[in-house]
């Protein structure tokens, strides 16, 4: 009987699914052990074979809990809004929750046949309205909460209005817009319903405002800045400009000191969370006035140093900035005009990131240095952020590189004010030292400095000290259709939610999935969909980051209809305690749910702080791509290595079509119209493909779609070899060299059962030392590999014990159990295949992980190296407890080292127990 995965493999993915084996009940006397990936956006092009490598390595630890008596949870579920269902709705008029249901199908049968753990009776849909109704009502929380400095956290915004009407907002203790202007109780009293909601807008945790954001016309939304690239929309790679529009806000710098703090309390990598806390960029520091010379204008700058301020030479502010207007002489509105309209264009990431380029313009216009009234001009530059501290900068070119770099570019001042920096070619170098040339702060150490000027600038009436946060709001709007409705309606003007009994509120049907001809969203094009029939919805829908803030809660009771999730239910699962998935969600998915998690605590519907415990970003595995090299304006392709000899390009070409870096010529014709008369330069009678080591994509034409690995070879060898690749958190190339070894291995798996003949050859015969050595010794080495997340290491232990078993032509029953119950977390198919040949009558997922003895598993005797002169000339065996006066005695009789000695006597032997003999002749 041979090994047949095929016929393995369906018909045991076809009896877990029938008989739910995975599921699980919200309750049990067992230790919970809560194991989740990122969930997929499911695209048009499924999974490749890079996908599975995170799902794989969450299945094993989901199988190796179970059998280790853990409750486990391990659902999944797809973040299903997303731009290209979209993007193809646009072009073809097919509804994106078709296109979205097609594509789930695909996924599902793909997860299906790699034999994932998945409870499917928790999945979630992010664009399903039973999910997103859910979505809405925690915007509904948001809207109507804001957050209390004092108790540090967020409440109820009643309690903010009983605390205006008795008295007023000035010592209120909130997270609030700067700009909120401050009122007493009997003028709150005094002011009408939509003042008082213009107010309270500065201080709800969910706010429309007037913001900078990034606009793709192509696209007609507005993107996030870790969708922009270079100015351009990271998906689809369309123009993206910079524009002030009315968006809807999260409040998510309320949150910004906590979300530092609980880094601390993380078990995740270092970088992520550096990456988070410079982000978030906390600094210490003080805002200080600047007045405009001639006009009523005040410029408030953030600084960390304002020990530095008699280095001030002069004042740069950002190309949003309201005021530039007001500040720009006419003499300068022409070359304002034209910079500003060239900055805004560009994004903040691009912004900073961009060290080189010195770009800026002078308004004409200039403020009082508050310090000792010297007057300093005004610029704008890219280079300073409209959302970061104020928008306004105090440039300190002997103190500063950017400013250095600004002032050395157009020739303005440079005052040294740190002592020893005068002679430096690059003052920046020195951070730090006594003041000069800085009044009466002259001949103090910068800490010193820092809290004399604090001090000073407070006595004058120009400043106080102040913390700054990196990190923007967040928008939280987008202009499209595929997105989760705002449960929000207006009421002359005024936003008004939606109440919870009336959730969801669900997409309405359009004609189109564009803007409107006047530029509005998508969800303008409704026919007769307004609230109540009469007032107009919110026409924006929520970002893709909504629904994934806080899936991995719905999960713990994906199919109540009554609330969120049962307290109960949300008690038991609590935290996620493991957590997979890309390092690129840094700064977005896995700030905004840490976010989100932190405010629903707050309100009490989550009991933990944190929701991701444990954080393991997997790696990637790369394709290799191929090129064929087309002459310029020429339908010709010459090989690689003639390509220096003719002026010519790169062309992905699928891999398909390429093997050994050959090209299948007349495969290539076919596989594009364009191609089918093109004419090739050869070598030696062949096209050679060039290739690279790149991220696996459609666009480029090197994905291994794993449906083909598992057709092949078997999913239980694809699940190996994915994890026999390399550390998972490693990136590593797609190669197929390898994968016949893991098949060769699982087929000598298969002739300890049966034979060459197909007999069933397992025996009830007790077990040998060696074989429970080989044994027990695998159990404790998986246990500890899993445990510390190092999955590729198991696979070779695997094939090693097997190797030794057949060497020792093992057939026990008790062993071959026992080796099976380890083997399955990793190769679950023809582990539970064999199990039920051993007579076992339950699935061996309800198996207990086998309990490795110290009896066997400890040695009683050690392989010494015999060294004579440094050199190894032998190696002998002797017992753990033998005498060394003894071992002496054995190894000079024996005839082989006696060879080497040359009937010499050794000046001297050393024995190191357990390592080696050392003999000096």
């Amino acid at each position: 009987m041979e090994y047949n995965p095929k016929e393995i493999e369906s018909k045991w993915q076809q009896q877990w699914a029938d008989s739910q084996i995975y599921k699980v009940e919200n309750h049990s006397e067992k230790p919970k052990y809560y194991v989740l990936d990122m969930f997929p956006y499911p695209s048009g092009a499924g999974l490749h074979v890079g996908h599975p490598l995170g799902y794989i390595a969450t299945d094993i630890v989901a199988r190796y809990k179970r059998l280790k008596g853990f409750h486990v949870l391990h659902p999944m579920g797809f973040d299903s809004f997303g731009l290209p269902a979209e993007q193809y709705a646009i072009s073809t008029g097919q509804h994106p929750a078709k296109t979205t249901e097609e594509n789930i199908i695909t996924f599902k049968s793909q997860f299906a046949k790699i034999g994932f753990s998945y409870d499917w009776s928790r999945e979630v849909q992010t664009s399903s309205p039973d999910f997103y109704r859910w979505t809405q009502w925690i915007f509904g929380l948001l809207f109507n909460s804001w957050y209390n400095k004092k108790a540090d956290k967020a409440e109820k915004i009643d309690s903010l209005i009983a605390l205006f009407q008795a008295e007023g907002n000035a010592n209120v203790q909130a997270f609030c817009d700067s700009h909120t202007p401050i009122f007493s109780a009997q003028e709150w009293t005094n002011f009408d319903f939509a003042k008082q909601q213009e107010l309270l807008a500065h201080y709800r945790l969910t706010y429309l405002s007037e913001a900078m954001v990034n606009w793709c016309p192509a696209m007609g939304t507005v993107l996030a800045n870790d969708e922009v690239k270079d100015g351009f929309s990271e998906r689809g790679g369309f123009p993206v400009e910079r524009k002030k529009m009315k968006q809807w806000m999260m409040r998510i710098t309320a949150y910004a000191d906590r979300l530092l703090k609980g880094l601390d309390t993380l078990d995740w990598s270092d970088s992520i969370k550096e990456i988070q806390r410079n982000w978030i960029g906390k600094s210490m520091g003080a805002e200080l006035d600047f007045k405009v010379d001639g006009k009523d204008i005040t410029l408030t700058v953030f600084t960390t140093r304002i020990d530095t301020i008699f280095g001030v030479t002069y004042v740069s502010i950002a190309p949003e900035s309201d005021l530039i207007a007001e500040l720009t002489t006419s003499e300068q509105k022409d070359a304002v005009d034209h910079y500003v309209h060239t900055a805004i264009n560009r994004s903040e990431r691009e912004r900073m990131a961009d060290v080189k380029t010195v770009s800026g313009v002078f308004t004409g216009s200039y403020v009082i240095n508050p310090f000792n009234n010297e007057k300093i001009p005004i610029w704008i530059a890219d280079y300073v952020l409209a959302g970061y501290g104020t928008g306004v900068v105090m440039a300190v070119p002997s103190s500063d590189e950017r400013d250095f770099k600004f002032a050395k570019h157009f020739d303005l001042p440079i005052i040294y004010v740190i002592e020893g920096t005068e002679n430096l070619e690059n003052p920046c170098d020195k951070k730090h030292g006594k003041l000069i040339n800085s009044g009466f702060l002259n001949g103090m150490e910068t800490k010193d400095a820092i809290l004399k000027a604090i001090e000073k600038c407070e006595e004058l009436g120009v400043g106080t000290a102040k913390i700054n946060y990196k990190m923007h709001n967040a928008v939280f709007g987008r202009q499209r259709y595929w997105g989760e409705p705002i449960p929000v309606y207006y009421e002359n003007g005024i936003p008004k939610l939606i109440d919870s009994s009336e959730l969801p509120l669900v997409l309405p049907e359009i004609d189109q999935y564009k803007p409107t001809e006047t530029g509005e969203p998508p969800l303008a094009r409704a026919k007769n969909w307004k609230y109540k029939g009469t007032f107009e919805y919110e026409h924006t829908t929520m970002p893709g980051w909504a629904g994934s803030s806080w899936y991995f809660a719905r999960y713990k009771d994906a199919q109540n209809d009554k609330e969120f999730c049962d307290q109960t239910a949300e008690k038991y699962w609590g935290q996620v305690d493991l957590y997979l998935g890309g390092a690129e969600h840094g700064t977005g998915h896995l700030l905004y749910s840490r976010f989100w998690n932190k405010f629903l605590k707050d309100l009490g519907y989550i009991s933990h702080e944190e929701p991701f415990k444990k954080l393991i970003n997997q790696g990637m595995i790369q394709g290799v791509s191929s090129f064929v090299y087309k002459l310029k304006d020429q339908n010709t392709f010459v090989s690689k290595n003639l390509r220096k000899d003719h002026d010519s390009f790169e062309i992905h070409v699928d891999i398909s079509l390429v093997k050994d870096h050959v090209l299948d010529v007349e495969g290539f014709k076919k596989w594009r119209s364009e191609y089918a008369n093109s004419e090739f330069i050869l070598e030696n009678g062949k096209y050679i493909c060039g290739d690279m080591v790149e991220k696996m994509s459609k666009s480029k034409h090197n994905t291994v779609n794993p449906d083909d690995i598992i057709a092949r070879y078997g999913a239980d060898t694809l699940r190996l070899y994915e994890m026999f690749l390399g550390p998972l958190t490693q990136f590593k190339p797609w190669d197929t060299h390898g994968i016949d070894g893991v098949l060769k291995f699982l087929k000598k798996l298969w002739r300890l059962f049966y034979d060459a003949q197909g007999n069933f050859v397992v025996s009830n015969e007790a077990a040998t030392p060696a074989e429970l050595k080989i044994l027990h010794k695998t159990i404790k080495r998986i246990a500890e590999e899993i445990e510390r997340d190092s999955f590729n290491t198991p696979v070779s232990m695997f094939m090693i014990c097997v190797n030794e078993f057949t060497a020792l032509k093992c057939h026990k029953a008790s062993i071959l159990s026992d080796f099976l119950v380890i083997l399955s977390p990793y190769a679950p198919h023809i582990s539970e295949e064999l199990w039920h040949l051993l007579g076992k009558n339950s699935s061996i997922i309800q198996a207990e992980y086998p309990i490795w003895k110290q009896e066997y598993v400890q040695e009683s005797s050690f392989e010494y190296p015999i060294m004579i002169n440094g050199k190894m000339r032998a190696k002998m065996n002797f017992s753990l407890d033998m005498p060394q006066a003894e071992m002496e005695r054995e190894v000079l009789a024996s005839e082989h080292i006696q060879k080497w000695l040359e009937g010499k006597a050794p000046k001297k032997m050393v024995i190191v127990p357990n390592k080696i003999v050392n003999l000096v002749v």
